[in-house]
């Protein structure tokens, strides 16, 4: 029987598999791809520098002189005459409070007046005729036709009378300041506009009950208005009567001018902060109620400044496309200072994310310039240069080529 040689085969099949190892090693290696290069975009450096330093301080505006408008007699409302919004004038009629027991009491009052003006009557009547008996008894006297005791009665009746009649008249004058005091309280009924202003808000609505000291409507007066705002104790110092701020308030697509024109002398216990008041200039625009804030200066500070145009805003994050050491972009994220006093022209203040002398690239709009090598109108110069001027090649070059 003849038998198959297998070590020869296994040993072909193994030579074989070497060779081709062999083979793939001899292959050269991948070598990686070159960085993307882009060209046509400018490049800026952040540069350091000093700015003031400042603390913010919020407020919100309101009316030079505002008024919370009540009832000064109790009494059901019956009508409130002015809306949200309205304008008025001084004295204006802004509400009415039933006045039944004032009107009531103004008509005892007069009553009693005119009883008081009638005692007064007969009083000057019965004194009239005491005078005048008294003048006739003089008379009767220097003829000596009335004894003594006759001619004292005569005269101390007249002297009553008198008397009678100057308490009458008191009774009067005290009747006649009751009517006028009921008279007044019964004006109450009718609350008017304590000076010309607009309604802020209307707090009661026909049916409810009134009571002194509380509010029906709230009033502020017409005119430029004021931004009051709460300072620390700590930086009360650098705050003046006459200073001038550039004010930020809501809704105002830039900072208002406002001057400081009042310092309420007293700090809050609770906050321990100051009031102050400052103008701003008249303007249509302007609401009672809105937020605003100044940034008051406390000094120096070191800031990093970078061009606007270098910021891409990715939703709410800002970034920038910063390069290293060779040219290639790296997307960085920043922080930008307040929007109140971050900026200083087409500069910007980061206050962190970029370091001084960092150049970023400008405009970079929506690209994708991660990795990418960026070529300025420079680094293009630089290359062109290289390229009319080549240098030697060596012979160890040649030879690895």
């Amino acid at each position: 029987m003849k038998t198959t040689p297998i070590l020869p085969a296994f040993v072909s099949v193994l030579a074989l598999a070497l060779l081709a190892l062999a083979g793939c090693r001899d292959q050269a290696a991948p070598t990686p791809s070159a960085p993307q290069t882009v060209t046509g975009l400018a490049v800026a450096q952040a540069v350091a520098t000093t700015m003031p330093s400042t603390v913010k301080a919020v407020g919100t505006i309101r009316a030079a002189e505002s008024a919370a408008v009540s009832a000064q007699i109790s009494g059901r409302v019956l009508a409130v005459l002015v809306h949200a919004g309205d304008t008025v004038r001084a004295g204006q009629p802004l509400a009415r409070i039933d006045s039944t027991l004032a009107t009531s009491d103004l008509a005892r009052m007069q009553a009693n007046v005119a009883a008081a003006r009638q005692a007064v009557a007969a009083a000057q009547s019965q004194a009239d005729l005491a005078a005048s008996t008294l003048r006739r008894y003089d008379l009767l006297r220097e003829r000596k036709s009335v004894s003594p005791q006759e001619y004292d009665e005569v005269s101390r009746r007249a002297q009553a009378a008198q008397a009678g009649l100057q308490a009458a008249q008191a009774q009067l004058a005290a009747a006649q300041a009751a009517a006028a005091s009921a008279a007044t309280v019964a004006g109450y009924a009718v609350v008017t506009a304590p000076f010309s202003g607009v309604v802020t808000a209307r707090m009661a609505d026909p049916g409810t009950l009134a009571a002194p000291g509380v509010p029906l409507v709230m009033l502020d007066q017409s005119g430029p208005l004021q931004l009051q705002v709460s300072v620390d104790e700590s930086q009360i110092t650098a705050v003046h009567l006459g200073q001038s701020f550039d004010a930020t308030l809501d809704g105002q697509p830039r900072t208002v001018p406002a001057r400081v024109v009042e310092i309420v002398p007293a700090a809050d216990p609770a906050s321990h902060s100051f009031l102050v008041k400052l103008a701003l200039p008249p303007s249509s625009s302007l609401r009672s109620g809105v937020y605003g804030s100044i940034a008051i200066p406390v000094g120096q500070r070191n800031a990093v400044m970078i061009p606007a145009a270098a910021i891409v805003h990715r939703g709410s994050l800002a970034t920038v496309w910063a390069l290293d050491a060779n040219g290639l972009a790296t997307l960085r994220y920043i922080t930008l200072g307040e929007a109140s006093a971050q900026t200083t022209g087409a500069q910007v203040e980061a206050l962190s994310g970029v370091a001084p002398g960092e150049s970023l690239v400008l405009n970079p709009a929506d690209r994708d310039l991660a990795g990418a090598r960026i070529e300025t109108a420079n680094t293009q110069a630089a290359a062109s240069s290289a390229a009319a001027s080549p240098a030697t090649a060596s012979p160890a070059a040649e030879v690895r080529q």
